[in-house]
């Protein structure tokens, strides 16, 4: 897949920190990705009956519906079976991120993260898949 085929791909924010949000629609605009925003487990649900992105980038700890229930519930629907995610949580222990891989995740960083490391895992999950 070559570059201009990343710059129409399509990822999903959610979390709770308005900051947050912010900081990594800017990194994923500034590298040509399509960016939706939910902030809440249960707002991205709702925006994925009409939203189509090819990557959640998704938080563990937030109100209503955590990261891990989300993606539970996205990998039990055989529609979402191609939807990459990707967990960006404060939550870094190693069972952490056991859970989140048996919830599955395709990657599991922790915050704080590296702005590049994180842009360039986008990239290539949605390169290689």
């Amino acid at each position: 897949m070559n570059s201009t085929n990343l710059n129409e791909k399509k990822v999903m924010i959610v979390d709770d920190e308005p900051n947050i949000i912010i900081a990594l629609e800017f990194l994923l605009q500034r590298a040509g990705f399509v960016v939706t925003k939910a902030d809440s487990g249960i707002k991205a649900l709702e925006l994925l009956e009409t939203e189509h992105p090819d990557l959640l980038i998704l938080d563990v700890m937030m109100p209503g519906l955590t990261g891990f229930e989300v993606a539970a519930r996205l990998r039990n629907q055989s529609r979402f079976e191609h939807l990459h995610i990707v967990f960006l949580t404060a939550k870094g222990t190693e069972r952490d991120k056991a859970a989140g891989y048996a919830t599955g995740a395709d990657y599991y960083i922790v915050k704080p993260f590296d702005n590049d490391l994180l842009v360039s895992t986008v990239k290539e999950i949605l390169t290689y898949g």
